[in-house]
């Protein structure tokens, strides 16, 4: 469980991972707090829009519709990889949905996927999820047809890497809304699981990596982090990025023959 990052540190966080983000009117402030509590936050929620065209998909979840009134989510990723951000604090984007994944999510508890779902909105016993989660709303027909473009598809990676980092949570804290509510088939056209390990991925490098951007190194005798950054990268500040890039606690644990990965020049 965590207190929610501020509006800016959420902004930040997001634009550390590489992503372009459009601030949409008074986002920071736009929120369903008067409903319900917003936090402890236990994770992100991952959803599909069922639109097209996103000027009309930013316009919806931001204001909501008859019945649903907005925000609808934090954040809204275009097909073309941007981000949106439309409110921040409780949204209606989760809904109700079953304990034992919430559980399996703040433990991190479970092999690849969640323990299936036996709740949703409305049902006896279901948590609210508006109060646990983060959404992200990603532009999508939601008909297993439209395509999942490569920038959007990064972008939702990316996001909810940057949300994990800021909060030190792993990628089992990312799920589908599917995954949280039986009422519920979002996202469709891509696995939750690919998505997962895909975040898991990116949560071994520094916020600013992209695939494709990292060369190795083989340790040799009397170097250290540093002197490799160094002469290397050009910069002996960077060992940090070199040790989070390896998953290294310890800057100082390398050793002769080991090899590492670095980060773009």
């Amino acid at each position: 469980m965590a207190t929610p990052l501020t509006a800016t540190t959420f902004l930040n966080a997001l634009r550390a991972e590489g992503l372009t983000v459009v601030e949409v009117g008074s986002w920071t402030t736009h929120n369903r707090n008067m409903k319900g509590s917003w936090g402890p936050v236990n994770g992100v929620v991952v959803h599909h829009t069922v639109t097209s065209g996103t000027a009309n998909t930013v316009q919806i979840c931001k204001d909501g519709y008859s019945g649903l009134p907005g925000p609808l989510c934090h954040g809204v990723i275009g097909k073309d990889g941007v981000i949106y951000l439309v409110g921040y604090g409780r949204a209606n984007h989760a809904g109700g949905g079953d304990n034992n994944v919430l559980n399996a999510v703040i433990a991190e508890s479970y092999a690849t996927v969640p323990p299936a779902t036996h709740k949703g909105e409305g049902d006896t016993g279901a948590v609210d999820g508006n109060s646990r989660f983060y959404g992200f709303e990603c532009e999508n027909l939601g008909d297993g047809k439209d395509p999942w473009p490569s920038k959007q598809f990064d972008a939702i990676v990316r996001a909810s890497a940057a949300v994990c980092r800021a909060h030190g949570w792993g990628a089992k804290s990312v799920i589908g809304h599917l995954e949280w509510s039986d009422q519920k088939s979002d996202p469709r056209g891509f696995t939750m699981t690919s998505m997962r390990t895909l975040v898991a991925e990116r949560l071994t490098h520094a916020a600013n990596w992209s695939p494709g951007t990292t060369t190795t190194y083989t340790v040799e005798k009397g170097d250290t982090l540093s002197s490799i950054a160094r002469s290397k990268l050009g910069d002996a500040g960077r060992y940090k990025e070199i040790a989070t890039l390896n998953g290294l606690k310890n800057a100082n644990a390398i050793s002769v023959g080991q090899v590492l990965k670095l980060p773009k020049k």
